[in-house]
C-alpha cells in the first residue's frame, strides 16, 4: 500500500522587522483584531489537509506564547536562525513525521492578506507540478535599474517579470536538500524558490493576487486592514 503525500507547512517568523521601525516585531503588531502573525497562521489552519503548521521564532521571542494560535494542536513552535533559510531549514527538521515525498507550504508570517482561494489553487497546481509552484504576481509599473548614485542607469523590460509572493510549495526532501546545498555552498537565498533554482530546477508560477502584500513599512498596515474587510463582506 502506497501512503499518499501529506502537506505541511512552514513559517519563518525570526526576524525582528528592523525597517518596520516599531518597537514590536512587526508580526506581533496590531491588525484589525488580531496580530499580523495570527492572521497569517489562520489562514492555513482552515485548510485541514495540512497536517501541521511549524512556526520558527528567535528563540528569545516572548510574544508567541501568548497567541490563541500558539495552543492550537497543529501549530509547532521552532527556534529559528540568523537568516530566513536556516529558520526555514530548522522548522523543516522539526516535522519529523514528515516524508520526503511529502509536501511543504512555506508562507511568510508578515502576509496575512494571501486569499483562501490562491492558497487551494497553488495547492492544486503545484501538487500537479514535478518541481512545485510559488504564488507570484506579474510586475506591471516601469522597472528601472539604477547606478551606485542612485540615478536611472536604464529601463528593465518587464515581460517576463514577476514579483515572487508566498506561499511557496514544495516536496520536503526537495527543498531540504536545495536549502542544504545552497548553505554548503554560500549561496545567496532569499526565498524558497531560489534554492531550487540553484540545484537547476523551475518551480511553476501560479498568479496570485497582488493584494496578497507583505507588510514591511507603517503604512502597509492600513493597506491591509483594508484588504481583510473586504474579505469579510
Amino acid at each position: 500500500m502506497i501512503n499518499k503525500p501529506r502537506l505541511w507547512a512552514v513559517i519563518p517568523a525570526a526576524g525582528s522587522g528592523a525597517r518596520f521601525g516599531a518597537a514590536l516585531p512587526k508580526q506581533y503588531l496590531k491588525l484589525a483584531d488580531k496580530t499580523v502573525i495570527e492572521h497569517s497562521i489562520s489562514k492555513l489552519l482552515m485548510h485541514s489537509d495540512i497536517a501541521a503548521i511549524a512556526v520558527a521564532l528567535h528563540p528569545d521571542d516572548h510574544f508567541f506564547s501568548s497567541l490563541s494560535c500558539a495552543n492550537d494542536s497543529r501549530v509547532l513552535r521552532v527556534d529559528g536562525g540568523s537568516e530566513r533559510a536556516h529558520s526555514v531549514a530548522n522548522a523543516l527538521a522539526a516535522l519529523e513525521k514528515a516524508a520526503d515525498s511529502d509536501w511543504v507550504l512555506v508562507h511568510d508570517a508578515a502576509r496575512p492578506c494571501v486569499s483562501n482561494r490562491d492558497i487551494k489553487r497553488l495547492i492544486e497546481l503545484g501538487c500537479a507540478h514535478s518541481v512545485g509552484a510559488i504564488l507570484a504576481s506579474p510586475v506591471v509599473d516601469t522597472v528601472k535599474r539604477s547606478t551606485a548614485l542612485g540615478e536611472i542607469a536604464e529601463t528593465v523590460d518587464r515581460k517576463d517579470i514577476w514579483r515572487a509572493l508566498t506561499p511557496q510549495l514544495f516536496r520536503y526532501g526537495d527543498l531540504r536538500d536545495a536549502l542544504r546545498f545552497c548553505h554548503d555552498q554560500q549561496l545567496l537565498v532569499t526565498d524558497e524558490a531560489s534554492a531550487l533554482e540553484h540545484c537547476g530546477r523551475q518551480p511553476l508560477l501560479v498568479e496570485g493576487s497582488p493584494r496578497n502584500i507583505k507588510i514591511t513599512y507603517p503604512d502597509d498596515l492600513a493597506i491591509a486592514e483594508v484588504f481583510l474587510r473586504g474579505e469579510e463582506q
